[in-house]
């Protein structure tokens, strides 16, 4: 329930703080004094999209904020699926617009995303304007009004989710069918191309081998001379670096006995005498081993121009990548193979899915036609007090032409309002006033349905006058009971008078510009208030009188 509602800096309203009460209020003044303001300001509350130009003075920040009283509603939950403090009795919404028209919005003074208002906004506040009543035109209202009074929330969501596994079964084998009929296209090509690469029988480390291999070939007797020139060079007949080093050694040990610091010299030598013999007989060993084979580079290189055309070709900069791509062709071929396998298989499923989805949309089905019989039911009890007496009201539910999330099911209002005559889809024959209580009249069996702690009415009594909004605002005031608030903003006195709260929106101008303003009325301001919408500017005796016998009828 809505117990205040303050807002500060937005479009006519400089500040404006009022708190609400339980039961039926009404809300009335002149055309354009604000009331659509203070709706604008409460959608915004309830997640709508936020917009600078609306601030009144577009240098300062736009403040909107309400308490709710939740405790009779079980909405603990939301609460706690988004991490936000729980007050039963107190929770705060607030929505600020900055100058740069970046909006920020706190749920009990945490941070909240505009989804979260919107999701906590549905649970809170319904607001009928007059152009909602163009949604009897709409068949996703229509059978939305019918699973509200079915209460099929749980069949629906378990539909949906056999509903969306049938739709991915039936995606899924219309890839596969295509791809299948493509990859048959293809099958010739792809086989050409694995017979390449497997021909080619790549390993990983080839190409690397490959290469380093020709390298060497081709530089093979360029390596020979000059592994032959440094084994001269260590051990040639004219004496090489090792004879020397060996003689060196022996002159050194020679005077170690007279001069000691000469046997570390000696052992340094003989050890430099070991490692240049290994390393001889090492560069003696490649020596011997290089050998220029023509042959053998032939071999190599046709094998590297065979890896380097399949590079080129397949648009790849590795071994490994063209090993990748044959076993890549492989599966597809396995799977051009497997295809029939795999696409009786999903046709299997998706028959399956269909089968489930049907079943669980026939379920759907019977209690929609149940809730049928309750609405028509219902409606009819509803609208002939309203000054319909003959009214026909029937719930038409046929076949979809293709299933959807919502069911198989495809609902229709009719209506007629004369006895006997042909029932017409509702938005087609039903006059302006007659929608009006229509609308009213589901509004107030869908209240029954749903919990919902506050809905505001603006200006459903459009289209009717005297006894006949004398009727609707009996039935608002019954819905303002039990724990629920009923907001009315009328121009009519029949409903006004009705109100147990009365407030009064209102605007003035001053030399800063025009301001808009709501006050709750006291009885003597209801009075008048009540007498004005009776006769206009121009107060009468008739007109107060009158006014005091409306509010004494509605005590």
């Amino acid at each position: 329930m809505l117990k205040s509602l303050y807002i500060q800096n937005y479009a006519l309203i400089e500040t404006l703080d009022i708190d609400f009460s339980q039961g039926f209020s009404v809300i009335t003044g002149e055309t354009g004094a604000g009331k659509s303001i203070i709706l604008g300001a409460i959608g915004l509350l309830l997640g709508q999209r936020a917009d600078s130009k609306s601030a009144k003075d577009s240098s300062k920040k736009c403040t909107i904020e309400a308490s709710f009283h939740l405790q009779a509603y079980h909405l603990e939950g939301f609460f706690e699926e988004n991490d936000l403090d729980y007050d039963g009795n107190d929770c705060i919404i607030r929505r600020e617009i900055m100058p740069n028209g970046k909006s920020r919005a706190f749920i009990n003074d945490t941070p909240a995303t505009v989804g979260q208002l919107k999701e906590l906004g549905e649970m809170l506040i319904d607001i009928h304007s007059q152009h909602q009543n163009l949604l009897l035109n709409k068949e996703d209202f229509q059978l939305g009004v019918i699973d509200t009074i079915a209460n099929d929330k749980e069949e629906i969501a378990v539909y949906a989710t056999l509903f969306n596994t049938y739709k991915e079964k039936e995606r899924q084998l219309k890839k596969a069918r295509a791809e299948a009929l493509q990859a048959n296209d293809e099958e010739e090509y792809l086989r050409f191309q694995l017979q390449q690469l497997d021909e080619a029988d790549l390993k990983e480390g080839d190409q690397e081998e490959l290469e380093q291999e020709a390298e060497l070939l081709n530089h093979a007797e360029e390596i020979k001379q000059s592994l032959f020139h440094a084994e001269c060079l260590l051990e040639g007949e004219d004496g090489g670096i090792i004879s020397q080093l060996k003689e060196a050694t022996q002159q050194t040990a020679g005077i170690a006995r007279v001069y000691p610091e000469a046997e570390d010299m000696a052992g340094r030598l003989e050890s430099c005498v070991i490692e240049v013999k290994d390393i001889y007989h090492d560069i003696c060993s490649h020596g011997e081993k290089v050998e220029f084979n023509p042959t053998r580079l032939e071999w190599i290189n046709d094998r590297l121009n065979t890896i380097y055309s399949l590079q080129q070709k397949h648009k790849t900069d590795s071994v490994t990548q063209l090993i990748e791509l044959r076993e890549d062709i492989r599966r597809k071929l396995d799977q051009i193979t497997n295809a029939d396998e795999y696409i009786r298989e999903l046709v299997k499923a998706c028959q399956q899915a269909q089968e489930a989805v049907k079943a669980q949309g026939d379920i759907l089905t019977r209690l929609r036609k149940t809730a049928a019989v309750a609405i028509e039911e219902q409606m009819k009890e509803r609208l002939i007090p309203l000054c319909i007496p003959n009214v026909q009201f029937k719930v038409e539910i046929t076949p979809k032409e293709s299933p959807d999330e919502s069911g198989y099911d495809k609902v229709n209002f009719l209506f007629s309002a004369n006895k006997n005559a042909r029932l017409q889809p509702i938005s087609e024959v039903a006059s302006g006033g007659e929608i009006a209580r229509v609308m009213l009249s589901l509004k107030a069996m869908l209240s029954g349905a749903v919990k919902l702690p506050t809905i505001i009415f603006d200006e459903i009594d459009t289209g009717v006058s005297g006894s006949i909004a004398e009727k609707m605002a009996h039935i608002m005031r019954e819905m303002g009971a039990h724990d629920r608030q009923v907001i009315s903003i009328t121009h009519l006195p029949q409903i006004a008078a009705l109100g147990s709260h009365h407030y009064k929106v209102y605007k003035e101008d001053d030399d800063t510009g025009t301001t808009s303003h709501i006050i709750q009325l006291s009885a003597e301001e209801r009075v008048s208030e009540i007498a004005h919408m009776l006769s206009g500017s121009t107060l009468t005796d008739a007109a107060i009188n009158n006014a005091k016998e409306l509010l004494s009828q509605a005590q």
